[in-house]
């Protein structure tokens, strides 16, 4: 029989909040929530569905007049969305039927949470159901082909002084274990999925989605210090972040 993987955040559900906090953590703050926006280009009248929307971080980011909805499956990451918000938040898992009415969005996001999903495949094909008639589907990813935990590290070579990703696996799908609280003693336990980006774009294919957009988006943080221009030239070349925007076809 197949041991069942974890992924369920619910056990690091405090955590998970604290580390977040009511405006998100940095990357959050000065990347990821400004190109959700720009991207989406949400209007009045809009209706965004936010899957595994954890404590609800983008619903206090939105444009006034945009209707919201999100849904995850840890209870107590909803409690928190709620006692945050007064947007709309639903206890679902994202990979079975959404309790939604159907072609009812007119956009949809997934932000740095797919690749903690085992059937990431089935959460799109879902979302699509829901979507009206050339929907805006935006897809945030902690970068496929950079970011890999535990096949994917930091090296240095002297002789060029040069920073340097290295990439010991990449086209092979993996479910690999993380700890939610690295460092700490009794750490839960919780399983993120990597899959090349030939993948995803599968998946959307398959879904009903076309890709209009890819970006790719580094960090802005500046180091200082013998090691900086190693170092920010690192951070400029090698991305954290992939967004892939596609729309119902």
């Amino acid at each position: 029989m197949k041991e069942k993987v974890t992924t369920s955040w619910e056990s690091s559900h405090s955590w998970y909040d604290r580390v977040v906090g009511e405006k998100g953590h940095y990357y959050h703050q000065s990347v990821i929530i400004p190109g959700i926006i720009r991207l989406l280009d949400l209007k009045p009248g809009d209706k965004l569905l936010d899957v595994a929307c954890g404590q609800g971080i983008l619903a206090r980011s939105l444009p006034k007049g945009v209707d919201y909805v999100g849904i995850d499956a840890s209870p107590s990451l909803i409690t928190a969305a709620q006692q945050k918000s007064k947007q709309t938040f639903l206890v679902a898992d994202a990979t079975k039927p959404f309790p939604l009415e159907k072609e009812s969005f007119s956009a949809a996001a997934i932000i740095l949470a797919l690749q903690n999903i085992e059937r990431g495949d089935l959460t799109l094909e879902h979302i699509a159901l829901h979507m009206k008639k050339n929907g805006r589907l935006l897809l945030v990813l902690s970068h496929p082909c950079f970011r890999i935990p535990r096949q994917s590290s930091w090296g240095i070579d002297e002789a060029k002084k040069l920073q340097y990703r290295r990439i010991d696996r990449y086209l092979t799908p993996l479910a690999i274990p993380i700890q939610t609280h690295p460092g700490q003693k009794d750490s839960v336990q919780t399983t993120t999925f990597h899959q090349p980006l030939s993948t995803y774009t599968e998946w959307l294919y398959k879904a009903g989605f076309a890709i209009t957009k890819i970006e790719e988006w580094v960090s802005d943080k500046k180091s200082t210090g013998a090691a900086a221009r190693m170092e920010n030239r690192a951070r400029e070349e090698f991305p954290l972040f992939l967004a892939l925007l596609a729309q119902t076809t």
